[in-house]
């Protein structure tokens, strides 16, 4: 499993929740088999994403797709403070207790 994360600041949460929402490039049909959003207790204008894709090819295609899709539109992610940064990792080791 390859998990993309994402973070970046916004400007107000339900208006980036409402825009995430509306999932502009088909999260599901573009591989995603589960998603996590969270926030710094500390800063509650920022946002951290994890998605999780069976392929790390399908997690480097949604980032290019977001980059020039999403991410350059004010229409599209109108409550972006600033560059998001990503990273792709391989699940390498899990556990539960």
């Amino acid at each position: 499993m390859y998990t993309l994360y994402i973070e970046h600041g916004i400007k107000d949460f339900t208006q980036w929740k409402a825009a995430f929402d509306r999932d502009p490039l088909d999260r599901a049909a573009s591989g995603v088999q589960q998603f996590r959003v969270g926030r710094p207790l500390e800063d509650p204008r920022y946002v951290l994403v994890e998605m999780d894709f069976e392929r790390a090819e399908e997690a480097a295609d949604m980032v290019e797709r977001l980059q020039a899709s999403v991410w350059s539109s004010p229409v599209n992610a109108p409550a972006l403070q600033g560059a998001p940064k990503t990273r792709i990792a391989e699940t390498v080791y899990t556990g539960t207790y």
